[in-house]
C-alpha cells in the first residue's frame, strides 16, 4: 500500500512545475510584447534572455514565496486537498487564457482558487482576510502604479529627447530594451517565479511537519520552480505576446524600453515587501499609459477593456474551480 502523504508530495510537485510552466507560457508577453511589438529585439532572441533573466529572478529571494505558502490560509485549513485544488484552478485557468490570447494574473488566479479551496473545507474562517486584503489592494494600485509611471515617464524622455533625430532615437532605445527586458523579465522571475517555491514548500512543510523549512528552502524546491517558469517563458504564449505587443497600441523602441522599465521598477519593489501583484497588470497598464501619451484615441480601448475583463473574471473564475475541485477531492478521498 503506497504512503498517501507522499503521493500527495509527489502530485503536489508535479502540479506545482505545471503551474510554474503555464504562469511562464501566460506571463511571457509581459517580458516580451514590448520588445517583440517594438521590433527592437527579435523573438527569438527575446525568448533566450527573458528565459534566462527570469531563471534568475525566481532563484533571488523568498520573500513571495513565503507569502504565497504561509500568508493566504490559517496554517490549520493548509492541507493536500486545499493546495491541489487551488494548483488545479490556475492551471486551467492559465491555459485558457492564454490559448485564446488574454494576458491574465496567475498570481491572483492561484490566491483565487486557493483561497476557495480553503472556505470550501473549513468555511471562511480559514483565510487570512488582511493579508488577502493586502494583496488585493495591488489589483487596484498595480495597474495605477503601471498606468502613471509609463504615461510619466514616456512624457519626461519624449521632452529631454524632444531635438534628437528620430533614427538616433531608435537606434539608442533598441539598444537599451535588451537591459529593460531583461529587467523586467528578472523582476517578473522574482515575483511569479517565486510562487511555485511556496506551493511546494508549502506541501514539504505538509508532508514532514517541519516549519522550519520556511527558513531554510531546501536548493531542489528553488531550482526546480526557476527552471519551471523560464521553461514557460520559452516556449512563449504567442497569442498573448500579440495582444498587448501589437493590438493594445503601436509601439516603437523608445515606448517598448519605457514599458519595461515602469512596469519592471513597480514588480521589483513590491517584490521587496514580499507583495504578490500582477506581472501582467503592470506590464499591460503601463503600454496603455504609453499609448495614452500620444492621444487617447492611440490606445485600441476595446482590446483593453478586454483585458481588463479577463483581470476581473480571474477571481470568481478561479474561486469556483478552487471551490468545485477541493469539494470534489474531498468526496473522492473521504
Amino acid at each position: 500500500m503506497p504512503d498517501m502523504s507522499l503521493v500527495a508530495l509527489v502530485v503536489i510537485t508535479t502540479l506545482a512545475v505545471g503551474f510554474g510552466v503555464v504562469n511562464g507560457f501566460n506571463d511571457a508577453a509581459n517580458a516580451l510584447a514590448a520588445s517583440v511589438g517594438s521590433r527592437a529585439i527579435s523573438p527569438r532572441n527575446a525568448i533566450i534572455l527573458a528565459a534566462a533573466a527570469n531563471l534568475v529572478g525566481a532563484a533571488t529571494g523568498l520573500e513571495v514565496a513565503r507569502t504565497i505558502g504561509k500568508g493566504i490560509l490559517v496554517p490549520e485549513a493548509i492541507s493536500n486537498i486545499t493546495v491541489i485544488a487551488g494548483l488545479v484552478s490556475v492551471i486551467i485557468w492559465g491555459s485558457v487564457a492564454t490559448y485564446i490570447g488574454l494576458p491574465v494574473s496567475i498570481t491572483h488566479s492561484f490566491m483565487a482558487g486557493f483561497a476557495a479551496a480553503g472556505i470550501a473545507l473549513s468555511g471562511t474562517g480559514a483565510v487570512v482576510w488582511d493579508k488577502m486584503a493586502r494583496v488585493g489592494s495591488s489589483v487596484a494600485i498595480a495597474p495605477v502604479l503601471g498606468f502613471i509611471g509609463g504615461f510619466v515617464l514616456m512624457t519626461v524622455i519624449l521632452w529631454l529627447c524632444r531635438r534628437a533625430a528620430p533614427e538616433r532615437m531608435r537606434s539608442l532605445f533598441s539598444r537599451l530594451q535588451w537591459l529593460t527586458t531583461a529587467f523586467l523579465a528578472y523582476s517578473h522571475g522574482k515575483n511569479d517565479g517565486q510562487m511555485p517555491i511556496g506551493v511546494i514548500t508549502m506541501a514539504l512543510v505538509v508532508y514532514t511537519g517541519n516549519s522550519g523549512l520556511w527558513d531554510s528552502v531546501p536548493w531542489w524546491v528553488i531550482l526546480v520552480s526557476a527552471l519551471a517558469i523560464s521553461t514557460g517563458t520559452a516556449v512563449g504564449g504567442w497569442r498573448v505576446i500579440k495582444t498587448l505587443g501589437m493590438r493594445v497600441t503601436q509601439l516603437r523602441p523608445v515606448h517598448g524600453f519605457t514599458a519595461d522599465f515602469s512596469a519592471g521598477t513597480v514588480i521589483e519593489v513590491a517584490s521587496s515587501f514580499g507583495i504578490p501583484v500582477s506581472t501582467t497588470h503592470c506590464a499591460s497598464s503601463a503600454v496603455m499609459g504609453i499609448g495614452a501619451t500620444r492621444r487617447l484615441s492611440a490606445v485600441r480601448w476595446g482590446v483593453a477593456g478586454n483585458i481588463v475583463a479577463a483581470w476581473l473574471l480571474t477571481f470568481p473564475v478561479c474561486g469556483a474551480l478552487g471551490y468545485a475541485a477541493a469539494r470534489l477531492l474531498d468526496c473522492w478521498l473521504r
